[in-house]
């Protein structure tokens, strides 16, 4: 689970840092400008997504029972979020557009000629291989071993009464302080 939220995870960020889409806009007097749009600039639910998977991947050692099969559904929702922003990229053109605005100095501009990367299907498989994560987590998560009782928040407990040394020692192997 952790391998594949972190290599999902790892896929997405490394994806929308690249170029997805390029393209030629028109200028004034008929010159021509090349225009090129990462991810993050088509869309930002990607990164998002991916960010918390991560998180989740942290998460997911920290609690137990229930909560673990929550974590893993919310890993499933990061990694289809991941999914769905990798093709909201690849199918959308405004991004790109706003784009060749910018570099044209106007209002509105639109990019032609437009050619995509592979880089939105390798978010895409990224945003697969979080899903699975999740998947994974929330239908084995239960059974995975836990944090031991030491993580917990300490708790007050009554003095330990000790009739002999060797309750003193006892005490001490079941985590209870004897100097209380």
């Amino acid at each position: 689970m952790l391998l594949l939220t972190v290599v999902g995870a790892g896929l997405v960020l490394t994806a929308v840092g690249r170029t997805w889409a390029e393209g030629v806009a028109a200028g004034m007097g008929g010159s021509r400008v090349a225009v090129s749009a990462s991810g993050s600039r088509l869309t930002a639910l990607p990164t998002a997504m991916a960010l918390v998977g991560m998180a989740a991947a942290v998460v997911v050692f920290a609690v137990r029972g229930w909560v673990r099969v929550l974590v893993g559904a919310l890993t499933v929702a990061a990694g289809a979020g991941a999914v769905a922003g990798a093709v909201v990229g690849y199918t959308d053109t405004a991004g790109l557009h706003a784009v060749a605005a910018g570099q044209l100095a106007l209002s509105s501009g639109r990019a032609e000629e437009i050619t995509r990367t592979a880089w939105p299907w390798v978010a895409l498989v990224g945003g697969v291989l979080l899903v699975a994560a999740g998947v994974l987590t929330a239908w084995f998560g239960r059974r995975w071993p836990v944090m031991g009782a030491r993580y917990d928040a300490p708790t007050r407990k009554a003095p330990v009464r000790a009739d002999s040394p060797s309750d003193l020692w006892k005490a001490l192997d079941r985590g209870e302080d004897p100097t209380g």
